[in-house]
């Protein structure tokens, strides 16, 4: 079965629990300040892919009440918790693989958390769609979990479901967003304990399109 369908069947049935747990995104809290804070236009339009049940959406728009925020995600129960969570933004169903048929351009987008279920080709994709949809000087703003990607396999969760997680490395996703006239404005590394023995890297990039090749 393809992993990324597991991934979207396992999000669907246990949206309400990554919901309770997850909604606090105060450890990334300065790289999303960051972001909010170096949007200077009023009322932008704002694309989050992968939005999940809308944890990273609430953060934002109690930062910036005047995003124009549109939010999607493939799990329809965590689209409709999205929705619940932040009743002043649009969320749609939709495969963040597929953003590139989107008929408009944002001034900011959002992927926090989303490249763990897309392949390294995938996510190289994905960085050259996004810098297709953002306007002029629009900030990019993406997080994964960082290590050496042929680490990348099947990882069992609490609730016993294993899911395929990809881990991705700073060089090609630097190299992709460079390639694509993204220029990184900011870098940060969060480092998340999960159990004795287990710990993990979490890396912040966020973007900024110029108009030349960089």
């Amino acid at each position: 079965m393809d992993k990324n369908a597991v991934a979207v069947a396992i999000f669907n049935k246990l949206a309400k629990e990554y919901q309770q747990k997850y909604m606090d995104v105060g450890l990334y809290h300065t790289s999303l300040d960051f972001f909010c804070n170096s949007i200077l236009k009023e009322n932008p339009q704002v694309l989050e892919v992968a939005c999940g049940p809308g944890n990273i959406s609430q953060y934002l728009l109690n930062k910036r009440p005047d995003f124009q925020l549109l939010g999607t995600d493939l799990a329809p129960n965590m689209v409709t918790l999205a929705g619940i969570n932040n009743p002043g933004a649009e969320f749609q169903v939709m495969d963040c693989r597929d953003i590139g048929k989107l008929p408009q351009q944002y001034d900011a987008i959002v992927c926090g958390f989303g490249f763990p279920y897309l392949s390294k080709e995938e996510t190289i994709q994905w960085i050259k769609d996004a810098s297709g949809l953002l306007s002029a000087e629009g900030l990019l703003y993406i997080s994964t979990m960082e290590d050496d990607y042929s680490r990348s396999g099947y990882q069992k969760g609490s609730s016993g479901d294993e899911i395929f997680m990809h881990y991705h490395q700073s060089d090609y996703l630097t190299a992709a967003l460079k390639k694509n006239h993204c220029t990184i404005v900011f870098t940060d590394r969060v480092i998340t304990q999960y159990s004795d023995t287990h710990q993990v890297t979490d890396l912040v990039l966020i973007a900024r399109k110029t108009g030349l090749t960089v």
